[in-house]
C-alpha cells in the first residue's frame, strides 16, 4: 500500500519542487495529496481519515504563510496525529521555529535548500534523525550551547524520531519507574522495537529486522513513547536497561 503525504504549500512551483524532493527521497510507494491552502488541506486530511480509518497522512509537509492563514494553525490542529509533520518555509529565524517546534513540528526544512540537500534531510526520517536544514541545526546549537543568548531555551524540543537536544542532557534528567512494570502495557511488537531501539539499530534498520516498513516502526516508536512517558530514545533506552533488556 502507496504512503499516503500532504503538501500543503500555495506556490505551484513550490508545490511541485516539493513533490519531486519527496519522490526522491523514499523507496516506498508514494500517493501524494496537494493543497495550495488551509481550507484545502483541512478538507484533503478529512477525506482521508474518513476513508482510512485513524491511519491518514503519514508525511505531512507544512508551509508556515498560507492565503487563509498561518501554517502554525495547521500544525496545532495535527497535535495527536501519527503523521510526521514537517515545516517547509524560507524563514529560519526564532520567532517562527521555536513556535513550530512547541506546535509539534518533527522537522523544519528550507525551501531555499539545494535539492539534493533537501532530499538528504528528508532521508533522516528513514534513519531515525530529525530533518532538519543545515542552518537549522546549527541555529539549534547556538541556542541551546552554554553562554549564548538562547540558552534557558523555552520548550524540549522533541520528536517521535528521538530528542533533538543532546542525548547528554537527556539522560542527565530522571527517570521514574512507575510501581507497577510499566512493560505489561506494552505489545510484544513494542517490546521488540524498543529492544532494538536500546541496542543503537536506525527506524530503516529496525523495518528491515522485522519486515515491516519504517513508518510502522516509528508509529510504534511513537506508542512506546506515549506509554512509557519519555520523549526521546535514549530515555527508553535508560528503561529497557534497567528492566534487563539490553
Amino acid at each position: 500500500m502507496a504512503v499516503k503525504v500532504l503538501i500543503v504549500e500555495d506556490n505551484p512551483v513550490a508545490r511541485s519542487f516539493l513533490c519531486r524532493v519527496v519522490r526522491e527521497s523514499f523507496s516506498d510507494g508514494m500517493e501524494i495529496t496537494e493543497a495550495g491552502d488551509l481550507e484545502g488541506a483541512r478538507r484533503q486530511l478529512s477525506k482521508v481519515e474518513a476513508e482510512t480509518g485513524a491511519a491518514g497522512f503519514k508525511l505531512i509537509l507544512v508551509d508556515l504563510e498560507l492565503p487563509d492563514g498561518n501554517g502554525m494553525e495547521f500544525l496545532g490542529e495535527l497535535a495527536g496525529k501519527p503523521a510526521v509533520k514537517i515545516v517547509t518555509t524560507l524563514y529560519s529565524d526564532d520567532d517562527h521555529l521555536f513556535p513550530a517546534l512547541q506546535r509539534g513540528a518533527d522537522g523544519y526544512l528550507l525551501k531555499e535548500d539545494r535539492f539534493e540537500v533537501l532530499v538528504e534531510e528528508l532521508q533522516r526520517i528513514v534513519r531515525g534523525q530529525p530533518p532538519l536544514s543545515p542552518a537549522i541545526a546549527r541555529r539549534l546549537l547556538q541556542h541551546f550551547r552554554p553562554g549564548s543568548s538562547g540558552d534557558s531555551g523555552p520548550m524540549g524540543l522533541n520528536s517521535g524520531f528521538g530528542s533533538l537536544t543532546s542525548s547528554a542532557t537527556t539522560l542527565g534528567r530522571g527517570v521514574t519507574l512507575d510501581p507497577q512494570p510499566e512493560w505489561e502495557r506494552l505489545t510484544p511488537r513494542e517490546n521488540e522495537v524498543l529492544t532494538y531501539l536500546s541496542k543503537g539499530f536506525t527506524i530503516k534498520e529496525i523495518a528491515n529486522l522485522m519486515g515491516i516498513k519504517w513508518f510502522t516502526v516509528n508509529d510504534h516508536i511513537k506508542s512506546i513513547y506515549k506509554k512509557l512517558n519519555v520523549s526521546s530514545r535514549a530515555e527508553a533506552a535508560v528503561l529497557a536497561s534497567k528492566q534487563g533488556l539490553v
